[in-house]
């Protein structure tokens, strides 16, 4: 029951909501899931550096801007390099609202524009069971810019912000050894802690540190940023929206197992796969959990219910069944009792529906479910933008 304490004691005020239960439940999933967010053992500047701009980018359209994120003061400091669009209107005055989400091949695959500079830092490619380096090259330019729809954001109004998620966590259990993990260890630390962050944990620190950059642009509306991701990015934006309330409005493509998905179904990924397979993604303390989902302390609607009262979005595909898209419905059901609480109008399904190309229930918590594969489409777009005109720009 996402509102009674570990104590027994029923929540039933908003006031009880966010004095006792929120904050419990953010620090069981600190403590068993994800890992919690260590401070620095040595604070170090995050810089800012604006590296190109083009006021003439998509055939006059948009506004395109690249900036170095730079995560400390040494020349081989961590950085996260972040692509901006900004609709061509966008200004001081009158700031758009934006979609910012981490992607899976390198900014300039999100758009076919020559403009976008080719990442130098490593990157990952699947081979068989493993992973293998490879450098980017002009080949890649714009291979998934249908997974982005940057034209079609911006056109409705909307700045994209993307960054490649490997400059903040390599793909890959290296032992934390690279990227931003070892910024945080202590003396004579070399892994974090058994309840410290994983990939997933890094990932999501990164994304507010987008948002820092965003807020610090006249032309952005921070106050009405969406956070997106899909598939392990997907989880990584639920966790992102749960602990960083700037967010505006959360989407979860399918996010599936330690996402959106309920792990107590044992449907489809299971806590054991996700150990098994990506060890690096959790803390270490959620390997107790393999086979064990009855003992978490917690379950994903309760993931879902630390977003609110700000909207989320649960998108789900039909085929998807490797991420139980039931098992993301029954969530987003069993976290309606507390946007209700807190004055919400909750999710206004009460069956899982049926696919459909059009599906999209707008709620504050919504649901999508689609047919296809595991994928980000254009028609999700159109989905996540309708979404956000209802939430965001307060169109019914």
């Amino acid at each position: 029951d996402p509102l009674r304490t570990v104590e027994g004691r029923e929540v039933t005020t908003p006031e009880l909501w966010s004095k006792t239960r929120r904050p419990e439940l953010l620090r069981l999933f600190e403590s068993h899931v994800y890992g919690k967010t260590p401070v620095a053992a040595h604070e170090f500047p995050i810089i800012h550096r604006v590296v190109s701009e083009d006021s003439e980018a998509l055939g006059g359209k948009a506004v395109r801007r690249e900036i170095s994120i730079i995560f400390g003061e040494k020349p081989d400091a961590p950085r996260m390099e972040l692509l901006v669009f900004l609709p061509k209107g966008a200004s001081k005055d009158s700031p758009a609202p934006a979609f910012l989400g981490l992607n899976f091949e390198g900014n300039h695959s999100v758009s076919h524009d020559p403009g976008v500079r080719i990442p130098t830092a490593w990157m990952r490619r699947d081979q068989g069971r493993g992973v293998v380096d490879h450098k980017a090259t002009e080949e890649g330019r714009g291979q998934v810019a249908d997974r982005w729809c940057v034209e079609r954001v911006v056109e409705r109004g909307y700045a994209l912000a993307t960054a490649y998620y490997g400059d903040l966590d390599p793909d890959f259990d290296d032992g934390y050894q690279n990227g931003v993990h070892p910024l945080f260890y202590r003396d004579g630390q070399t892994k974090p802690d058994p309840d410290q962050w994983g990939a997933i944990g890094a990932w999501a620190w990164g994304l507010s540190r987008a948002l820092d950059y965003l807020e610090s642009a006249p032309e952005v509306d921070a106050a009405k940023v969406a956070v997106m991701g899909h598939s392990r990015l997907g989880k990584t934006a639920l966790w992102a929206g749960a602990q960083d309330p700037r967010f505006a409005l959360v989407i979860s493509n399918n996010s599936g197992e330690g996402g959106a998905s309920l792990s107590r179904r044992n449907y489809g990924e299971d806590v054991a796969h996700l150990n098994r397979s990506f060890p690096h993604w959790f803390c270490d303390a959620y390997r107790q959990y393999s086979g064990h989902e009855d003992q978490l302390p917690v379950d994903q609607h309760e993931l879902i219910a630390l977003i609110a009262p700000r909207p989320v979005l649960v998108s789900s595909a039909e085929e998807d069944r490797w991420a139980d898209p039931k098992g993301e419905f029954l969530a987003a059901q069993a976290a309606d009792p507390v946007y209700r609480l807190l004055g919400t109008d909750g999710l206004l399904l009460q069956e899982w529906p049926a696919p459909a190309e059009d599906s999209l229930s707008k709620g504050t918590i919504g649901y999508r479910y689609r047919p296809g594969k595991h994928d980000v489409l254009p028609s999700d777009w159109e989905a996540f933008l309708d979404f956000a005109d209802v939430h965001l720009k307060k169109k019914k």
